[in-house]
Order: C-alpha cells, then structure tokens, then sequence
C-alpha cells in the first residue's frame, strides 16, 4: 500500500494540471472524477466552504485558488460547470475572472446549460482573447456525475476536444462532438432535456391517475420496468415519486429553465404536449416552492392539476 500511493504521489507531482470552476451538485462529483487520472486539480467556487471541504478530503491534490483566472493562470485546460447565464457571465467578467485569465494556450470547456446565443458569446469572448473554447453541457445529474457516467455533447475547437478527451472519458461515459459551431451542443442538450422533462410529467400523471384508480404504484413500475418504456429514469424516480422523496439530484428549477430554454429556442416550431409539460414545472416552482427540490417533484403539480380537475 505504502509503494503505491508513493507511485501515486509521483504519478501526480509530475502531470499537468487540470483547472475546475464551479462546484455545486453537478461540479463536485465531475471534480473528485478527474483526480482519478491522477492530476493535480487547480479549483475555484463561489461557495468557498465547499471548496475548502473538498480540498481537505484530497490533501496535496488539490489547490484553491484564489480566482478563476488563478485556475487557468495554472492549467492548460479548465472546466466550469455553473448554473445560469446570469452566474456564467458574472464568472466570465468579475475582476480576475474567467476572461480576465484567457489567452493563448489557454482551453476554456464550459459545461453548463445555458441558450445557444449565451455560449457563442462567451466562446467569441474567449477566442478574442486568444484562448480556445469548447461547449461541453451534460446529459446526467448528481449520481452519473459522482460515478463517471455523464455524457456530454461538444462543439468548438475541435482539437481541444480531442485534447480533452481522457478528461471527459473519465467523467462521462460518451462524448458526441456535434459540430466546429458553439450553440449546437447547447441545442442538443436543451432537445434531450426538454424529452426528458416532459416523459417525467407523463409519469408523473400515470402515477397520479393510478393513485387516484386504487391501483398498487409497485404493480405500475414492475409493469413499466419490464415493458417498451423501461429506462433508467423511469426506474429511478418512479419509486421516488410514489413515496414523495424529491431528495435533490436535478433540481426542479434547473429542469425548468432548460425547457423554457428550448422552447424559446428560435428555429422551435409550436411544440404543445412539451409546452404543457413546462407549465407543471412552472407551477411547482412558483406555486408549490418547490425550485430546490428535484424535478421529479413535477409529480405534486401533477397531483394539484388532476385535483383540481376532478373537483369541476
């Protein structure tokens, strides 16, 4: 045991490292994930307190910057997964942020959600100023994050791409390179978040209606798990939303502000089945208070609509 871990410091005292920004639900399991390679993590958050737990639970693997320009002062590429676009931009241009830190040689992989037009933005700020940038958004939440299993959607520079990909390869488990144009990745995601939301709405209200029918919801999910709609998430939530555990892996208002992000997209036709399941989402967050929890808690706003539909 002794030998390896002397082999591991070695490994890590000699390799490049490798810059994070952003580390909420999402950023600390993509995080501890790179550290596997080994490389020495160069981090920044705004939630300093997490940071300095992380860092404690890695002794000499991790450094705390004092800046995200700090971060990619020090590492050649540097991954940052934040929330918004308000956050995105406040990080890009705060005093010593992100853009304040770019310059040739420097590789910007940025892995939020955000609008197609708010990633252009930040990847010709980026390029303005010498560095290279990828869009990277992420299919997965808390769970496939911690365990390596994201799959994530690219455009940009391709060859930072390529640069990147033991990276990625040990924080997802594929890697789709849509296109040389930042937006396209951010266009994927916000299609297959937007799949994702409304199939859970649609599960959501099965499960109601079968409540409201006297019918077992273990009969339902052993029913689904083996028929044509069997997936992963099916399998997951349906149990938690039969017994109301909205323990946060995705939180609702994330899941909201992606569908909302697509259906504003420009090119998106009248899409109403998708429409109608954003408004559940909506109604959770604003009505039910309901943002922080997981998206699965759609399953209340559900219960609330057939309610009151039943009531008439």
């Amino acid at each position: 045991m002794l030998l390896l871990n002397t082999l591991f410091a070695l490994a890590l005292s000699t390799a490049d490292p490798v810059g994070f920004i952003g580390l909420g639900i999402m950023g600390q399991g993509m995080a501890r994930r790179l550290l596997s390679l080994p490389r020495p993590l160069h981090v920044w958050s705004r939630n300093h307190e997490v940071t300095k737990a992380i860092a404690a639970q890695y002794p000499g693997m991790i450094t705390i910057a004092a800046s995200p320009a700090a971060v990619i002062d020090a590492c050649e590429r540097t991954y940052l997964m934040l929330s918004t676009p308000e956050v995105c931009e406040e990080v890009y241009t705060m005093e010593s942020g992100v853009l304040e830190g770019c310059r040739p040689g420097k590789a910007i992989i940025d892995c939020a959600t955000l609008r197609p037009e708010d990633m252009a933005s930040l990847g010709e700020r980026v390029r303005a100023r010498g560095g290279s940038f990828v869009e990277a958004p992420v299919s997965g939440s808390k769970a496939p994050a911690a365990n390596g299993a994201l799959i994530f959607m690219c455009a940009g520079d391709k060859a930072t791409f390529e640069a990147a990909e033991a990276e990625l390869g040990v924080m997802g488990k594929k890697s789709v390179f849509c296109s040389e144009t930042v937006g396209a990745a951010t266009q994927m995601k916000l299609v297959v978040n937007l799949i994702m939301g409304t199939q859970l709405v649609a599960l959501a209200e099965g499960l109601v209606l079968a409540d409201k029918l006297n019918l077992s919801s273990k009969d339902v999910q052993a029913v689904l798990d083996q028929g044509a709609m069997a997936s992963p998430m099916v399998a997951l939530k349906g149990p938690l939303m039969a017994k109301h555990d909205y323990s946060t892996a995705f939180p609702l208002k994330y899941a909201l502000k992606d569908m909302r992000f697509a259906l504003s997209l420009e090119e998106a036709p009248e899409l109403p089945v998708s429409a109608a399941a954003t408004a559940l989402y909506a109604a959770a967050d604003d009505e039910g208070g309901l943002g922080d929890a997981d998206f699965c808690a759609v399953m209340e706003a559900a219960r609330g609509a057939i309610g009151e539909k039943r009531e008439c």
